[in-house]
């Protein structure tokens, strides 16, 4: 791909550096791989009704949303980032622009067709070596990466750095448009996060700095043959009751107003476990949940854009 004709700096949005909107600022919050406690959307309905338009976005890259808020010059007031970051998803104030982590979203789940690995243990890896680097936080805030714990659901995203598993112990890389090597699970984060110390080094400064790995000039990695056993790409998740249990709920475009996310919630603490996972296809899936929600009949996703 060549290299796109850049004229500015990225504005992707976060908490620190919120779009003025029409209505007011606009905020994003990064949830790597989608996983969202059932507590701190809660809170985040909260903060959306004393400050904002009293709903809780969803994002095509599995990230939260809030409008509507309140500010001077495009800076939250305190009091309203202190309760954003009460919330619980604002744990780096420095690289909250950078926590781009997107993950098979039934990754862990047993389930027909499921994955090659539980890849929940090597995102949180990921996340903190990620917020533990300091220059890392210069990447641009459109930088992905995306792994496909093996069912393919993700393999036909774009991004910047990722992987796919072939089995529970091995991975083979993905940079930029490319195929790149297999390295043990383990090894993953390192790896991933070397290659984009690397984009750092190869991309520049000023606002003409490419914003992504295939925007170079040249490879970041010299590209590799696809690995035996890599998957077929797969649908995504269905909205309603999914394979081998959960609730895939499809997010209205106008957002979750506080009934929602207090049912969203509800599910999660009634399933044990408290935790619920925001989609790629902008949806919410509550991991062991019951029963379909109101409307739902099992539609893909792309069926109902």
């Amino acid at each position: 791909m060549p290299r796109a004709a850049r004229t500015r700096r990225d504005r992707c949005p976060g908490a620190l550096r919120p779009w003025t909107a029409d209505d007011g600022l606009l905020v994003r919050l990064r949830l790597v791989g989608g996983r969202l406690p059932a507590r701190s959307l809660r809170a985040l309905s909260a903060v959306a009704q004393e400050y904002g338009t009293g709903r809780v976005h969803v994002t095509g890259r599995a990230n939260l949303q809030l409008r509507g808020l309140p500010g001077r010059e495009g800076v939250l007031p305190p009091e309203v980032l202190r309760a954003l970051e009460e919330t619980g998803l604002l744990p780096s104030r420095t690289h909250e622009l950078v926590r781009n982590v997107m993950v098979s979203p039934c990754t862990g789940q047993r389930a027909p067709g499921g994955g090659r690995a539980d890849l929940r243990p090597l995102a949180r890896d990921l996340d903190t070596m990620l917020c533990s680097a300091p220059r890392l936080a210069g990447l641009p805030g459109r930088f992905l990466f995306v792994l496909d714990d093996g069912r393919g659901d993700l393999l036909d995203r774009s991004c910047d750095l990722g992987l796919v598993a072939l089995d529970g112990r091995t991975a083979q890389l993905r940079v930029g448009g490319n195929w790149g090597p297999v390295v043990p699970l383990e090894d993953a984060p390192a790896a991933l996060l070397g290659f984009a110390d690397e984009f750092l080094d190869r991309r520049g400064e000023g606002p003409a700095a490419p914003w992504h790995v295939a925007e170079l000039p040249a490879p970041l990695a010299e590209p590799s043959e696809p690995a035996p056993g890599l998957p077929e790409p797969s649908p995504p998740l269905p909205y309603g009751t999914a394979p081998g249990g959960g609730l895939h709920t499809r997010v209205p475009d106008e957002g979750l107003d506080p009934a929602g996310t207090g049912e969203l919630a509800d599910r999660a603490e009634a399933a044990g476990h408290g935790e619920l996972v925001v989609t790629p296809w902008r949806g919410v899936f509550v991991p062991g949940g019951h029963g379909p929600a109101p409307g739902e009949s099992g539609s893909h996703p792309e069926e109902a854009q």
